[in-house]
């Protein structure tokens, strides 16, 4: 493998976007080695820590892929009942384009699919999701045979593309969260670091968003989401590169606000780990990782029982 791509391979480990499926949160990402690229990627996540649960990734009566849209019933708070659950999928076409050597911009489109188990009933909301546009300036480039070093910049928008008004065949409108989109405007900033030495490497990325509010004047607060990924490079063949990770995510948002004043509901605030690969074969790339909960704050909403992504690039 040349130089060239070796160092393709080493920051397309980190080149996946994480987002607090609760809150919109969203992490920069680290471009590849000056290549324009279109992606596809499928994220997951469940929350199902009431009492008498396991925190189940995959919680019984749930469905990891995006299921038919089904409306059984409105859902209005949380009893705490164990078989309850809330299920948050995102199919999303991103594309990324080089300005020049430092400048880059980027566009995620999103389809979502959220689910709600509450008393026993079910219900499904699914939709074109709020559209990310966002632009990184690459501070840091410093490419050498054994060390790598790359720090980027950006900064971007969420548009309210996504409907927010999604109701029951009773009329009744779903609660906001599980809207397809918020119906706010909302901006954020990022840092992304990468650091490589030899075969092992690592990644950190930092966000932070400020959110608006909808013309129901629901928000959510503004939030940060921080991203840790360890990794380490194996050649496999001629063309085929290996990278297994272990991840760390970190998120916070103090919650829901109404009016522009905090209502206390729904605040984040906890840690995951867990593990991924990257495969690589010439311009395609496969990325996956699966992450569980390690600590949560106690708060009113119910346990983030863990997620898992899975994507491919193509890079031209």
């Amino acid at each position: 493998m040349n130089r060239k791509l070796l160092v393709l391979a080493l920051l397309l480990v980190s080149s996946n976007v994480f987002a607090c499926d609760i809150c919109g949160c969203f992490m920069g990402i680290t471009p590849y080695y000056n290549r324009n690229s279109i992606s596809l990627l499928y994220r997951y996540r469940s929350f199902n820590g009431y009492n008498g649960q396991s925190h189940s990734l995959f919680p019984n009566g749930g469905n990891f892929f995006i299921p038919a849209r089904s409306q059984d019933s409105p859902i209005t708070g949380h009893n705490g009942n164990p078989d309850d659950y809330e299920l948050y999928r995102s199919l999303e076409v991103r594309g990324k384009y080089f300005i020049n050597s430092k400048l880059e911009i980027n566009a995620i489109l999103p389809y979502v699919s959220n689910s709600e188990r509450y008393n026993g009933y079910t219900s499904t909301v699914g939709g074109i999701g709020d559209v990310n546009l966002y632009a990184g300036y690459h501070l840091v480039q410093k490419f050498e045979d054994n060390f790598k070093q790359q720090l980027i910049a950006g900064a971007g928008i969420k548009l309210p593309t996504g409907k927010n008004d999604f109701k029951n065949t009773a009329g009744i409108r779903y609660s906001s969260l599980q809207q397809a989109g918020t119906g706010s405007t909302d901006g954020f900033v990022y840092l992304n670091y990468l650091v490589g030495l030899g075969k092992f490497g690592a990644s950190l990325n930092t966000s932070y968003k400020v959110n608006g509010t909808n013309n129901r004047d629901e928000g959510i607060a503004n939030s940060t989401t921080s991203f840790l990924n360890i990794f380490y490079t194996q050649l496999v063949g001629k063309y085929v590169q290996v990278m297994p990770s272990a991840q760390f995510f970190y998120e916070y948002s103090g919650g829901e606000k109404y009016n522009w004043v905090n209502t206390g509901e729904h605040v984040m605030n906890n840690l995951m780990g867990g593990v991924g690969a990257d495969i690589f074969y010439k311009n395609v790339a496969l990325n996956m990782g699966i992450q569980k909960n390690i600590w949560e704050a106690e708060t009113d909403h119910p346990m983030s029982a863990g997620k898992v992504y899975v994507g491919i690039t193509y890079n031209f």
